[in-house]
């Protein structure tokens, strides 16, 4: 009988939901899923699904996260107001104490997030994905 590996449980989302899908187009999270899973690897937290506006986007650049900008080298196409991305929790709730924070999908954000950004802030900025159109 074969070992095989143990399959990855899928992760949470803030509302304790199975998580979603945050964008395949460009193609997000730190494991270039479509979804802001994270695990060990992901010194960054980047579990925050939002929709980047051009405020945002600003705002992140200003204080050193430049996420408009391609990087071909990392396979970053560079993002334009209206893409979903899995940001950094930190780097969110610092742009959005900035004044700049931008929607978020809650249905596609990591529950991990909750260690980092209060749910109460969260809620605040969370948008039903069909309504983004």
């Amino acid at each position: 009988m074969a070992i095989s590996e143990p399959t990855k449980a899928p992760g949470k989302n803030v509302l304790g939901q199975p998580l979603s899908t945050c964008g395949c187009e460009p193609m997000t999270g730190f494991y270039r899923t479509g979804c802001c899973e994270t695990g060990p690897d992901d010194l960054g937290v980047h579990t925050i699904c939002c929709v980047v506006d051009a405020k945002f986007l600003a705002a992140s650049k200003a204080l050193g996260n430049d996420l408009s900008t391609p990087m071909p080298a990392y396979g970053f196409p560079g993002l334009k107001p209206g893409d979903r991305w899995c940001v950094c929790a930190a780097r969110w709730l610092q742009v959005q104490q900035a004044g700049a924070g931008c929607p978020v999908v809650l249905e596609a954000t990591h529950e991990d997030t909750l260690r980092i950004v209060p749910f109460e802030l969260l809620i605040q900025y969370g948008v039903i994905p069909d309504r983004l159109h």
